[in-house]
């Protein structure tokens, strides 16, 4: 069975949460397996993604069966795609109207959690 990858910074507090706890969601029943990668302990990942690390901690990445990279709301959107009782979630966040201000949203809140994790020297 094909599997997604999941991209995520587990030096920052907050995205560490996050991770963790859709992983147990996911864990519940998820419809495809899922490889989560942390680049914090493997920065060597992010060649897959021909990104910087810098952009892959701010950001979370998904690499899909396909080999399609999502970034962002975008890569939520895909995971929750992938979980039960969050696929609506999923739906929501690609609507034509809500996807431009979730990705605004989301990109605010990742660049200033990025720039606190840099300030409280998390790496």
């Amino acid at each position: 069975m094909s599997k997604i990858k999941v991209f995520y910074n587990s030096a920052c507090p907050v995205c560490k949460a996050g991770i963790e706890g859709q992983r147990r969601r996911m864990h519940a029943g998820a419809s495809c397996p899922v490889e989560w990668i942390d680049v914090h302990q493997r920065p060597e990942s992010v060649a897959e993604l021909d990104s910087d690390l810098e952009q892959v901690r701010e950001r979370l990445y998904l690499k899909d069966e396909s080999g399609h990279i999502a970034i962002g709301v975008d890569a939520f959107a895909e995971l929750f795609q992938h979980t039960r009782g969050q696929r609506w979630l999923g739906r929501l966040l690609r609507l034509p109207g809500l996807q431009p201000l979730a990705r605004w949203g989301y990109n605010l809140f990742a660049r200033g959690l990025y720039r606190w994790n840099r300030w409280l020297k998390h790496w």
